[in-house]
């Protein structure tokens, strides 16, 4: 079914900065009716994720010229987990070039589980950036004289993308540290097939002090339409990635951001976006805006339960699909503010 004739993104961003906009109260009136759904799980094989408050839910929305709309828990520190995966992959696009990163990582999607312990061994990759195999590829690809510079590159990156300083939950990354032994499994196994260097721990450090960053829904939403915006923080109008890879990392989150729930996302919703454990979504309608949600219960396949309802309540209202014409993305532009 069609949108309805009342909502168009362009249309609805114009409208933003009213407490009363439509979006507003469209986005307060979703979050509302979502919030009293208690299904899912809290991820409880890294045991800090699993004391987290299940009855958060926080949704964000920021446009391109920097206007923004926070609903509910959107100042909720979480971390961000797998969200963070598109966004070091870029790292290691500005550090080594589309050609060498593309002959150590694929963009294949695989259809598996995130953390699966299987790897192309034909081109002698791991699948793809958004899978944990692919994430410590990545992760092994941050340029830096020794640890410490490596580790401030990291997060420097990520300061340019929030518009403000980042910290790691030091309890979060000490639990990952202890029970990610799946994670030194994977990794051994890509440095049994030379696919990463032989620093295994650093990169395995980075790896999970990368996916212990503390955000926000508001934080995902700059994020996102910080990619929107071509790679310029909306916010800082600090440039986070050179334009020219904007683009690899819209491609590999369409294609493979959501698990192996990437293929009905890209059907039903159809933009890109990436989830994490931690209960994050950060979603990009390109030129346009950038979508936060966390809620931190997830269905089976990883995923936010409440984040995916939103994102199903909200297309029906408002078009985001990156194959629909540009004139209905634009209604939702117009109901930022009256």
């Amino acid at each position: 079914m069609k949108p309805s004739s009342d909502a168009s993104l362009d249309a609805l961003i114009g409208k933003m900065r009213s407490a009363a906009s439509p979006l507003r109260e469209r986005l307060m009136d979703i979050h509302s009716r979502i919030k009293s759904n208690a299904d899912g799980k809290l991820a409880c094989y890294i045991p800090e994720l699993s004391r987290v408050d299940p009855n958060l839910f926080g949704v964000s929305i920021v446009s391109v010229d920097g206007r923004s709309i926070d609903v509910g828990d959107a100042d909720a520190p979480f971390t961000i987990q797998s969200v963070s995966k598109p966004f070091v992959f870029g790292l290691g696009l500005e550090d080594h070039g589309r050609d060498y990163v593309l002959s150590k990582i694929g963009v294949q999607p695989v259809g598996e589980a995130f953390n699966t312990v299987v790897l192309d061994e034909v081109s002698n990759r791991p699948y793809n950036p958004m899978i944990n195999a692919g994430a410590i590829a990545s992760a092994d690809l941050i340029q830096g004289s020794n640890y410490a510079e490596r580790v401030s590159r990291m997060l420097d990156m990520f300061r340019r993308y929030f518009g403000h300083p980042v910290h790691i939950d030091s309890s979060v990354y000490a639990s990952e540290r202890t029970t990610g032994h799946r994670n030194r499994a994977i990794a051994h196994l890509m440095l049994n097939f030379g696919m990463i260097e032989p620093r295994i721990e650093e990169t395995l450090d980075l790896y999970f002090q990368q996916c212990s960053i503390l955000a926000t829904s508001h934080d995902l939403a700059v994020m996102g339409a910080t990619l929107a915006n071509r790679g310029v923080n909306p916010i800082t109008g600090e440039r986070a990635i050179d334009a020219c890879y904007v683009k690899d990392l819209l491609s590999v989150m369409y294609n493979c951001g959501m698990y192996d729930f990437a293929g009905e996302w890209g059907y039903r919703i159809g933009i890109p976006a990436k989830s994490g454990v931690g209960g994050g979504i950060v979603a990009v309608v390109p030129g346009k805006i950038g979508i936060g949600t966390f809620s931190p219960k997830l269905d089976p396949k990883g995923n936010s339960v409440r984040g995916i309802q939103f994102f199903n309540e909200l297309i029906k209202h408002y078009s985001l699909n990156v194959f629909d014409r540009d004139e209905d993305q634009c209604l939702i532009l117009e109901h930022f503010s009256k």
